[in-house]
């Protein structure tokens, strides 16, 4: 399977924060396919072992996380409007008249949409506003409480955007949760490439959950793995639509991206600077697999290196992006080119990876 049929496959995969049950099935099976050392721990994270090719006690573990963002039930009103609450970063500017799914809690899946104020009778002030998410509703067509019950929607359920995936020009595609689905599609890559070339590491392969709540999974991983040097797959935010103005350089279509310094800057007070002999290592690697390497500094981001990064007495750790536009909307944005590129550039890491690596700065 091609990375453009997996990465379709997951995106139109409902797997939020917390439920991502369908995408541990359906990463389980993929990453499978190529080793039958794969377990899920219980929290949720997939961890799929290859081994070296000859013994060592050094391992890399290279992480994508499965969920995405989305809403949480609070309240179902006696009209049967449905009221949620965010889980993860959505965007409330993009969310009034968004079609959305509810992964109801009795296996269902049941369409609605965001509630916004009919055009011709909004008032003048609230046109050039964004209602806050306790403004917020869901219109599943119900009339009452009691439709919305037959539904079997209850308080607690989940809600993710309406899933698409949307082939676009120069080999580019617009999905939902591309973010991070796209570093789960290079995951299964890499799986088939370390299974045909062992490498002189162990390595982890690793789709962690609850990425998007607070970043709770991968860390849970890595103090079970306790890597020597640990790789977060995930996006970017590219700057380079029209109102941007280009923050960070990162543009779409121009490759893969180191990242040399992320931090949030806003409730979860932490980020990630990459450790030193990380980035030598993944310089020369793109250079050697002549990958197009771009590089980012930016305020407003966070992965979940940022937690793996700290256990086991610190583990030495680096994001390597893809670039991305619109994230956290219901249709991101990317290059097949710069996944297809990271793919490259990953294994040319894990490949030229030495057995024994000094971390010491």
């Amino acid at each position: 399977m091609s990375l453009e049929s997996r990465l379709e496959k997951y995106c139109l995969t409902i797997a939020t924060s917390g439920r991502e049950e369908p995408m541990i099935e359906a990463l389980k099976a993929d990453l499978g396919a190529f080793t039958k050392d794969i377990t899920v721990d219980s929290f949720g994270n997939v961890m799929a072992r290859f081994e070296a090719a000859k013994p060592t006690d050094q391992t890399v573990m290279v992480f994508a996380h499965t969920d995405q963002l989305g809403m949480v039930v609070t309240k179902i009103e006696q009209s049967g409007f449905i009221r949620v609450v965010r889980l993860g970063g959505v965007p409330e500017r993009v969310l009034p008249g968004s079609v959305v799914t509810i992964r109801a809690h009795n296996g269902s899946l049941v369409t609605g949409v965001m509630g916004t104020p009919p055009h011709h009778l909004t008032p003048e002030n609230m046109k050039y506003t964004v209602p806050t998410i306790d403004k917020a509703y869901i219109d599943v067509g119900a009339t009452t409480a009691s439709e919305v019950a037959d539904l079997g929607i209850a308080i607690g359920d989940h809600v993710a955007y309406e899933p698409r995936f949307e082939r676009l020009a120069n080999n580019r595609i617009a999905g939902t949760s591309v973010d991070d689905r796209g570093g789960c599609a290079v995951l299964v890559g890499l799986a088939e490439r370390l299974a045909a070339h062992p490498v002189a590491v162990n390595v982890f392969l690793v789709g962690t959950v609850q990425e998007e709540f607070n970043l709770r999974g991968a860390a849970l991983a890595a103090e079970k793995i306790k890597p020597v040097a640990a790789i977060s797959l995930d996006l970017v935010a590219a700057g380079d639509t029209p109102e941007m103005g280009a923050p960070n350089g990162v543009q779409v279509g121009h490759g893969p991206v180191m990242g040399l310094y992320s931090f949030h800057g806003r409730g979860t007070l932490n980020g990630v600077i990459p450790h030193p002999g990380l980035v030598a290592h993944t310089e020369k690697s793109a250079a050697k697999a002549k990958v197009s390497l771009q590089r980012h500094a930016t305020v407003g981001l966070l992965t979940d290196a940022s937690y793996v990064q700290l256990v086991n007495g610190g583990t030495p750790s680096i994001e390597l992006c893809w670039p991305t536009r619109y994230t956290h909307t219901g249709v991101e944005m990317c290059s097949l080119d710069d996944l297809e590129g990271l793919e490259t550039l990953v294994a040319e890491i894990l490949s030229s990876f030495p057995a024994t690596w000094d971390s010491a700065r």
